[in-house]
């Protein structure tokens, strides 16, 4: 019997995990349709930050030109006590991914509201009902039905699709129906978020900065579209009862020096923060992405970003399965490849927070501020370096000397019709294999030649610019970038996969990686 679906993919929630989700399956051609209980976007600015990683996704997505119009660059992040002293401070220096800010500040609203406006652009691969409260979730083992409410009407609508996203936050019904836990903690501390229109420029509003203090520790940060945030704790005798409107909020403020001169208080919210993952992020043919899969304190700013990378890492793969392109063990190497990052965003938040907050130890800081010496990739404070994977689909050692695991830069390259683009807009969408100024494919043996054939795999010469090419598919490294990076690590050639990181490279062995089959 022929099974028929609503569509290949039911996402639930359709804040920034679940749109990335659904461009990301419509990009690489696979149907999907989302289930939003809101009507409309949430009004509150909660994210405040994306950088270079996250904008390399858009870029694959082809929205990264139409969102950085709604976004600015972040000039650098600083954590200062009330004296005036410094503590510690992270400058941004250019990209190695593709654009030169490493950062940016955003408007979540606004940002959002282009990202769904992006989605329109694929008609009816892309379905969204807006006002539908998933009420239920059951599957086999060849589908999904998720069963949702209509919030205004009561109706009953019920989508069959093949797999099924729960991106729907940190109180996921998905998670709850599918059977998850989520372990971990909540902070008693509460904090306010205080949002505002700026009506002048005062010194240094660029940088965002940490108010350190063990007391009162604030967050102060330059949103896009003329938006300003300060996030403020509670003290233990004060509660949201004390602060009903703007009136009685505005003394927080004032007592920083803030005042009706430079910002009108455009809205305020309450939340505390949180340290917690889902035990696993996958029920059969149901996962988990973004908040529903982990939430985290928002002093590394990648809370959102973290979900979003969530479901481009996941789609890119779930599209191809459901295409017939790869094996469905490949989606077993999700969260093998994103706990890590997630667990790893989250550690940095939390020490971050205890710099905010004064709980270091002055050798503690000192070890934070430390660089270490003689490596072999050039240090950066790990809130900007570029990713790395921990685990997944990759072959070969890990480490501060290998190639394996890294995410590629991007320079300008040349091809051998002399156009001179981002590399990312030169490799494709699938596999490819760069080797230095060699044609990579002459350093396989035949099997290991086939199994990249058979994942569709390009093999690809990387001339430096002094040097002519010498056939089509040939790039030039124009910055001269990719060969200096190759060569850093000993690597003749690499395998990359669609999401640029680095699988293999002939120094570890260039076959094709295992997938490690569930427990």
């Amino acid at each position: 019997m022929t099974e028929s679906y609503d569509a290949d993919v039911a996402i639930i929630g359709y804040g920034p995990t679940g749109v990335i989700a659904a461009l990301t399956l419509a990009r690489y051609g696979v149907s999907a349709v989302a289930l939003e209980r809101d009507r409309d976007i949430y009004p509150r600015a909660r994210a405040v930050t994306v950088n270079d990683w996250t904008m390399r996704i858009f870029q694959d997505l082809g929205i990264d030109e139409r969102i950085e119009k709604k976004i600015d660059p972040q000039r650098a992040l600083r954590w200062v006590t009330y004296d005036g002293t410094e503590i510690m401070r992270v400058e941004h220096p250019p990209s190695t991914l593709g654009r030169k800010p490493r950062f940016y500040n955003i408007y979540q609203p606004t940002m959002e509201t282009e990202l769904r406006a992006a989605t329109l652009e694929y008609g009816d691969r892309i379905t969204v009902h807006y006002g539908a409260e998933v009420t239920g979730i059951d599957q086999h083992d060849k589908g999904v039905t998720v069963t949702a409410t209509d919030t205004a009407t009561g109706e009953t609508r019920t989508v069959r699709a093949r797999y099924a996203i729960g991106a729907d936050g940190g109180s996921s019904r998905t998670r709850d129906e599918v059977g998850c836990r989520l372990l971990g903690d909540t902070n008693d501390v509460t904090w306010v978020v205080i949002d505002c229109r700026v009506k002048r420029w005062w010194p240094d509003r660029d940088f965002l900065t940490f108010w350190s203090d063990k007391e009162r520790p604030v967050v102060d940060i330059a949103l896009s579209a003329g938006n300003h945030r300060w996030e403020i704790p509670l003290k233990p005798d004060e509660s949201p009862a004390d602060y009903p409107t703007s009136a009685e909020v505005w003394p927080l403020l004032q007592a920083l020096g803030v005042t009706e001169e430079d910002v009108e208080i455009h809205q305020h919210a309450f939340y505390r923060h949180h340290t917690r993952m889902a035990d696993t992020w996958r029920r059969g043919r149901v996962f988990l992405a973004g908040d529903a899969a982990h939430l985290m304190p928002p002093w590394a700013g990648a809370g959102m970003q973290t979900g979003m990378r969530d479901a481009h890492n996941l789609c890119w793969k779930l599209a191809r399965v459901i295409k017939g392109e790869l094996p469905e063990s490949w989606l077993e190497t999700y969260e093998a490849e994103r706990r890590p990052n997630a667990a790893f965003y989250t550690g940095l938040a939390v020490q971050l927070g205890r710099v905010i907050k004064q709980e270091l130890s002055e050798q503690e800081q000192d070890a934070m501020n430390a660089a270490p010496q003689d490596t072999v990739t050039p240090f950066e404070p790990p809130l900007i370096a570029p990713p790395v994977l921990e685990g997944g689909w990759i072959r070969g050692p890990l480490g501060d000397a290998s190639i394996v695991g890294r995410m590629v830069p991007q320079p300008i390259a040349g091809d051998a019709i002399g156009r001179m683009v981002r590399l990312d807009d030169l490799l494709g969408d699938g596999f490819v294999l760069l080797g230095d100024d060699v044609d990579p494919a002459t350093l396989l043996t035949a099997e290991e030649k086939a199994d990249w054939d058979a994942l569709g795999a390009r093999y690809v010469a990387v001339r430096p610019k002094t040097a002519y090419t010498r056939g089509p598919d040939e790039l030039v490294d124009l910055d001269e970038v990719l060969l200096p990076w190759l060569r850093r690590y000993g690597a003749r050639a690499v395998a990359l996969r669609p999401d640029r990181f680095v699988a293999a490279s002939d120094v570890g062995g260039l076959a094709v990686p295992a997938l490690a089959m569930p427990a």
